[in-house]
């Protein structure tokens, strides 16, 4: 049996670019991929405008805790996706490293935060694809 192949979301406060991503490959993947999210400064709890967009498609992500990125993260993934926010990672030989530049989503609300989702889900459908058809 192979390995389920890991990927890691990495944004700063790991409150919304990273929790959007990771909870639209957890959908899209069913099970298929294991995924993970952390920030080098994880905030007390999710973006609330992030949670409502996710809602509006039926995901729930408001029992996330935002997660302090550790080196044994990266070294468990094989994908590891920067999120547009300036965040650094450990460098591991083999590993594939990923930045998404994406719009900050903090402190706006949802009707700002929606073309976000869309681009990570679009971002996020096509990884899918790409892993899983690898």
């Amino acid at each position: 049996m192979t390995r389920k192949p890991e990927v890691l979301f990495v944004c700063v406060h790991n409150a919304g670019r990273s929790q959007m991503a990771a909870a639209l490959l957890q959908h899209y993947s069913l099970g298929r991929i294991a995924v993970r999210s952390a920030g080098s400064e994880p905030a007390d709890k999710v973006n609330p405008a992030a949670a409502a967009a996710l809602a509006e498609w039926g995901l729930d992500v408001t029992a996330e805790v935002p997660s302090k990125l550790s080196t044994e993260d990266v070294e468990a993934s094989d994908v590891v996706i920067t999120m547009g926010c300036g965040d650094t990672c450990p460098v591991f030989p083999g590993k594939r490293y990923l930045d998404w530049p994406l719009e900050d989503p903090a402190g706006q609300g949802v009707d700002a935060v929606r073309p976000i989702r869309d681009e990570i889900d679009r971002r996020v459908r096509g990884l899918v694809a790409e892993i899983l058809d690898a």
